[in-house]
């Protein structure tokens, strides 16, 4: 039995959770997830806990009642607590800023780039443009969001200039050696 697949999920008592053949609704204070479950899993619901069920031990289904077990988890998390990615901006003249909902972000081309934020996602930014934080209640569109920003300026290996996860470390090279006689 997988030892994530078999845990049953605990549900607030501010979340409600609609499930309908293999569709499953969760819906909460920070607001509404959809998903659609493989046919060979089964998802009960019963005295306040989400249980999600195989029918054989065969692995493709094994691997399969850990990753919907692990998704409905984080779909309950999101629509309760919500999820946040921060992303640090290093490097001379690199700045960030929101305008209405967009992040306006200079980082050293020739225009600013414009970020529309995607459904359900809210930008906001700190210590003077240097730190933006992405919070949403999708786990998955949170971190997408957070790595095709991170993508637009990724942080290169001599100054470690550009964007970067918050708790991410750079590796960092020795620039040119200097002439020796």
């Amino acid at each position: 039995m997988s030892r994530i697949g078999k845990k049953p999920i605990t549900i607030p008592a501010k979340v409600d959770i609609t499930i309908s053949g293999q569709d499953v609704v969760v819906k909460g204070p920070k607001g509404e997830l959809r998903m659609t479950v493989h046919p060979e899993i089964a998802i009960k619901q019963e005295d306040g806990k989400l249980l999600v069920e195989r029918p054989n031990d065969q692995g493709p289904i094994r691997a399969l009642h850990g990753l919907t077990r692990a998704l409905l988890a984080n779909m309950v998390t999101g629509v309760t607590d919500g999820f946040r990615k921060t992303l640090v901006i290093e490097g001379v003249g690199y700045s960030s800023d929101k305008r209405g909902d967009d992040l306006v972000m200079k980082l050293g081309y020739s225009h600013e780039i414009v970020v529309p934020p995607p459904a359900g996602i809210s930008f906001s930014v700190e210590e003077r443009g240097r730190v933006i934080h992405i919070d949403g209640a999708d786990k998955q569109v949170v971190g997408q969001t957070a790595a095709d920003i991170r993508g637009l300026r990724p942080p290169e290996p001599y100054k470690g200039k550009g964007v970067r996860y918050s708790d991410e470390t750079i590796r960092r090279k020795a620039g040119k050696a200097g002439k020796t006689k």
